[in-house]
């Protein structure tokens, strides 16, 4: 349900190079059907001569039907958060920002001079579920956090005023932090359906305390927004097509309600549960949504990622890498991964751990290509949930951001780190390159290009040969998987996504349409992970239930 530890309740298009010349799978050399010779032997027969089959090609995606309007930001419209259907100023305003730094101008931090630094991040999430109401099948969708406040005396759902006010604590600190001449620094990852919960229960302070240390310029230097599926949904087992839709959505939503300005300085991406896909075609098109999408770096859990040459985890985590996917085609797309290490704890933010790993002695700047440049200690952690997270981070926030202030291990947010790294000369591929985690053994047994029949045929080989060998991906736990053991809600979700697919997206329906956002709505909400958490029960009941709606939805509407 949450990213790192249980919950308390029950586009621009940057394309990169894939000339095979430059980049390789596995640091494997590549063959791409114009490389491959098709001359005819001299010595043999015209009739009887066999021309090498080409190469497999990637099938057309079929893409949103994006209306060529003025657009429309409102937060709401026709009682449905606004996902959907301005997407080309949205991209145009991302397409015209990129070039421009974010925080470089206003950083304050001599960043020549700096031995290390840190960097902590809050991820804050609540799903939605059918439990307005006693009956399943008729109860409106709500918030958790809703059911948690009403229903206080069950489990450990009286900490839901505790979690409203975590939600909007760091809009107090930062103001209070900065007027008093300290430096902090937050990346903070709210998902959709959190916001439109919050929105939902009229909890407006929430939001307002947001917008503060978001737009105010004198507070939006601290803080860094990472963008997120809208859904909370899994990228391994999410429908390609579809995770695209929840991380344009989360764009278009986030933009209406802390503005179009806002979204443009939105550079870093957090994906859910940390989960980052290694079979290659999901884990190519995760980048390259990443990539359409304007975003320059995605955060990775330390052992989803491998070097290419020999498998291992990487040996300097804590400076940036380039993440390269190649798919069974052949192409070949990369992004800057940053690397948050260690497990899960939310201890390691709530007790502000990277500053003190970033301060010890042990730490030091690092030659990277000629250039001297400090390690940036990089965790996440569920902003609200756990006792020590509750209560402890606040005091530490406060203490760590004295301390810092002025030293050479000061906090930093990512995009500010690499902004500096830029304008000292690093460029993107100077960065070491990592490769999602298992993909070293199947790079040594298949050439990519040979298409994905050929890579599904090798993949079952691996797992006969190799028990521990999979592509589920990677995320912040090895000891929960996202499919198995749900078939029951998989099922349904995978009939929802082939029904938008063939009702909206096939239909052209127009994507300012009511019916393709209510519709969106309910497809993405779906698919949030929470319903693949907890195992058999309510959580599946209400994933099905999600699912039914979005299917009579897509059925009759349509």
């Amino acid at each position: 349900m949450s990213q790192f530890s249980k919950k308390t309740s029950n586009m621009p298009k940057r394309t990169l190079s894939t000339s095979p010349s430059q980049i390789k799978a596995g640091e494997k050399p590549q063959t791409t059907a114009s490389s491959k010779s098709t001359a005819v032997p001299s010595q043999v027969p015209l009739s009887t001569a066999t021309v090498p089959a080409e190469s497999p090609k990637p099938q057309r995606r079929i893409l949103p039907t994006v209306p060529d309007w003025e657009g429309d930001f409102s937060e709401y419209i026709n009682g449905v958060p606004n996902v959907s259907g301005s997407e080309k100023i949205l991209h145009k305003t991302l397409q015209d920002s990129l070039q421009q730094p974010v925080f470089l101008p206003e950083s304050g931090i001599d960043f020549g001079n700096i031995r290390s630094a840190c960097a902590i991040a809050l991820h804050m999430h609540q799903p939605l579920i059918p439990a307005g109401g006693g009956e399943l099948r008729t109860a409106e969708i709500i918030s958790n956090l809703k059911y948690m406040w009403d229903n206080q005396y069950i489990g450990d759902n009286h900490n839901a005023p505790v979690f409203h006010w975590c939600y909007k604590r760091i809009g107090e600190f930062i103001p209070q932090l900065v007027n008093e001449g300290k430096q902090p620094r937050v990346m903070l990852e709210y998902s959709g359906t959190l916001l439109h919960g919050l929105r939902q229960m009229g909890l407006h302070d929430v939001i307002d305390n947001l917008k503060t240390i978001t737009n105010e310029p004198l507070y939006r230097r601290t803080v860094e927004w990472l963008g997120c599926p809208w859904g909370h949904a899994v990228a391994p087992s999410t429908p390609v097509q579809d995770y695209r839709l929840h991380v344009l959505a989360w764009q278009h939503h986030f933009a209406a309600i802390f503005g179009l300005e806002a979204v443009s300085r939105v550079r870093g991406f957090s994906p859910s549960e940390m989960a980052l896909p290694n079979h290659p075609d999901i884990a190519y098109e995760f980048v390259k949504t990443l990539k359409d999408c304007g975003y320059q770096w995605v955060l990775v859990q330390e052992h989803s990622v491998e070097k290419p040459e020999n498998g291992h985890h990487s040996d300097r985590p804590h400076i940036p890498h380039r993440l390269v996917c190649t798919n069974s085609y052949g192409e070949t797309v990369s992004i800057i991964a940053i690397i948050k290490t260690q497990g899960s704890d939310t201890k390691l933010v709530a007790q502000m751990q990277p500053f003190y790993e970033a301060r010890d002695q042990s730490q030091s700047r690092w030659d990277l290509k000629g250039k001297s440049i400090p390690p940036l200690i990089t965790q996440i952690a569920d902003g609200e949930n756990g006792g020590v997270m509750m209560n402890e981070f606040p005091h530490k926030f406060f203490e760590v951001s004295n301390d810092s202030t002025g030293s050479d291990s000061p906090l930093m947010n990512v995009t500010e780190y690499l902004e500096h790294l830029q304008a000292a000369g690093i460029k993107e591929e100077d960065f070491p390159v990592v490769q999602p985690v298992k993909q070293k053994s199947l790079w040594d047994h298949f050439q990519a290009g040979d298409g994905p029949d050929k890579l599904t045929q090798v993949i079952e080989e691996l797992k006969k040969e190799d028990h521990q060998f999979h592509m589920d991906g990677g995320s912040w736990t090895n000891d929960i998987s996202w499919v198995d053991g749900y078939d029951n809600v998989l099922g349904p979700m995978e009939k929802v996504s082939s029904l938008f697919h063939e009702k909206a997206l096939k239909g052209q329906i127009p994507t300012n349409d009511h019916r393709y956002r209510n519709a969106l709505f309910h497809l993405m909400t779906s698919q949030t992970s929470c319903y693949r958490y907890w195992g058999q029960g309510l959580w599946t009941d209400y994933g099905q239930e999600i699912c039914r709606r979005a299917s009579d939805i897509l059925t009759f509407d349509f």
